[in-house]
């Protein structure tokens, strides 16, 4: 048996006491052909033929910055033993750091993407839209989160964000309007601000009225802003529905007990199991208890106690002396009535929680579903949903009519339904008022409109031959001659639902730009408007990981570092 050098092809007999490697070993010291790899790295190309990588140093370290960024490692991890022998053993020429310098090096490469950042914002053709929220620290400190929400000039909804900052106390309105505009300038796009999506906080009121009225102190707003603030929809959701649980009382008791008994230790949640076994449950979900500040957590905690009924109902005859808040039948029923009514509420905050596409033209029918669905629910069979629909049906009314003329606005937008969809709502919500109401979408729009065309006029070189605007004019292909491209988009039969059920709104866009003018800048603004602060609020549940009970210490501008880049880098 013989054995050859990978490099010069030199054959070794093995020896026969031996497994045949020292000599080889020998070899590779005083090989010449391995020698000339001098510390690069042997690869496949796409041909299946060996070449060699020269170790970089600098990309190496970029490779290690982007891995802590990425998987919220500590910056001592570049010490580890472990690491460091994983790295020797795959290129001997590898040159270690200590975690001083892979601080240095995240840093970097956060300041490296926050100004090709930058340079992209500052090219926008569009406006951005912004999500803000406040996060408290295991230390007790504030921080603050800003987003920007705005679609590229390939059509493509982006959400980045812009700033993770400590804020120190107190978090007025005035604090933290300074923080954001600040955060705005800085960034350089206090002039291209479009909305602000906020929750329901009192402070925030005050936050975007200060915000507001410094902005309109530079012209930077269309419309004097009046489309400037935005509230959170799942923060409105939960308002609405948090009323109708108010009133229910005790009639989910024994069901919440009867989880909080399941999972108060192991003991019980093994005799739990041994119960879904003899029930027959197949069911891998597991349960949930609910937390009192969200109403979905309810909800879910019913949906999974519900699919285990069975489970519960064999629980109490393995352990009566124990398990005492066993729910009735009749009890049971009541909690999957409640379920079923919860369950759309929850169907729609998860469509209105998406970031990766436009939710703005989604909101108007989804607003229209609920109000029909409380209607619906005035006549239930179930006297406990029935005291439900009143309360929420108030707090319904409260903010539907402050947030249904942007967002009806933004379902314009949607090719398949334009005014159609708005049409139909308004009729089934109100019919005395829907022609005023139509009206008045009307007017805002043209006056929206108008902004974007006074602007585009305004940007026009004043040199151009006349004839000229007439091709610009002309451009618009399928338009009616004198129409305004609003007019010629409203005018046009929406498209086929049944023909475009999964159409991407914005490919659509991107395609027929060339048709309306400057309509489709005024569309762009509207669909990257974020209906909920969840983008905002997503960041907190990485700033938990980041900033836990470990790294504690970290610098205020590492902790935007790490939280940002891996952001950006995802």
């Amino acid at each position: 048996m013989k054995a050859a050098c990978n490099h010069c092809k030199r054959e070794y007999a093995r020896q026969s006491h031996s497994n045949g490697t020292s000599g080889l070993r020998r070899h590779r010291m005083r090989c010449k052909m391995y020698l000339r790899n001098g510390g690069k790295q042997q690869q496949l190309n796409v041909d299946g033929k060996v070449v060699s990588r020269k170790y970089d140093h600098t990309v190496f370290r970029q490779l290690v910055a982007k891995t802590i960024v990425q998987h919220d490692l500590p910056y001592s991890y570049v010490e580890y033993e472990k690491v460091r022998d994983t790295w020797k053993y795959l290129n001997a020429d590898v040159q270690t750091i200590c975690r001083n310098t892979a601080r240095a090096d995240v840093y970097r490469l956060y300041e490296s993407e926050r100004d090709t950042l930058k340079r992209e914002l500052s090219s926008l053709p569009g406006r951005v839209s912004f999500t803000s929220d406040l996060l408290t620290s295991v230390k007790r400190e504030g921080y603050m989160c800003v987003t920007a929400h705005y679609i590229d000039r390939n059509w493509k909804l982006n959400s980045k964000i812009l700033t993770f900052c400590a804020l120190p106390p107190p978090h007025t309105g005035m604090n933290v309007a300074v923080q954001l505009l600040d955060s705005l300038k800085e960034w350089g796009i206090d002039k291209k601000v479009f909305s602000v999506t906020l929750d329901n906080a009192t402070s925030n009121d005050s936050m975007q009225d200060i915000v507001k009225s410094q902005l309109n102190l530079n012209d930077a707003l269309l419309c004097g802003g009046e489309f400037f603030h935005v509230r959170c929809a799942a923060h409105i959701l939960n308002l609405i529905v948090q009323d109708g649980l108010k009133v229910i009382g005790d009639s989910l008791h024994k069901v919440r007990e009867s989880v909080k008994y399941v999972l108060s230790s192991e003991m019980r949640e093994n005799l739990f199991q041994k119960s879904v076994e003899a029930a027959g449950v197949v069911e891998t979900g597991g349960l949930i208890l609910d937390v009192p500040t969200r109403w979905n957590s309810t909800y879910f905690m019913l949906e999974r106690a519900i699919k285990y009924r069975r489970s519960f109902v064999k629980l109490e005859t393995f352990n009566k002396k124990g398990y005492k808040m066993a729910p009735t039948a009749e009890e049971w029923t009541r909690a999957a009535n409640i379920c079923i009514f919860l369950g759309l509420f929850a169907v729609i905050t998860s469509l209105m929680s998406g970031s990766n596409y436009p939710t703005s033209n989604l909101y108007f029918y989804q607003v229209f579903q609920i109000h029909n669905w409380l209607r619906i629910n005035e006549a239930s069979e179930d006297e406990i949903v029935r005291y439900m629909v009143p309360p929420m049906k108030e707090k319904f009314d409260k903010y539907w009519d402050e947030v249904s003329g942007l967002f009806a606005m933004a379902a314009v937008f949607d090719p398949r339904f334009k005014l159609s969809i708005v049409e139909c709502c308004l009729e089934k919500l109100d019919m005395s008022t829907r022609d005023a109401k139509l009206k008045n979408l009307h007017e805002k729009l043209s006056i929206l409109f108008e902004s974007y065309d006074k602007k585009s006029k305004n940007n026009s070189p004043s040199t151009e031959p006349r004839e000229t605007d007439f091709f610009a004019f002309r451009k618009v292909s399928g338009v009616v001659s004198g129409k305004m491209p609003l007019e010629a988009y409203l005018d046009e039969p929406p498209l086929d639902i049944n023909n475009f059920q999964s159409l991407d709104i914005l490919d659509w866009w991107k395609d027929n730009t060339h048709r309306y003018g400057d309509l489709p800048a005024m569309a762009c603004d509207l669909l990257s408007i974020p209906i909920t602060t969840v983008a905002s609020e997503s960041s907190f549940s990485i700033g938990s990981r980041v900033i836990n009970k470990y790294r504690s210490r970290l610098l205020p501008k590492n902790v935007q570092a790490l939280i940002c880049t891996r952001n950006w880098i995802k």
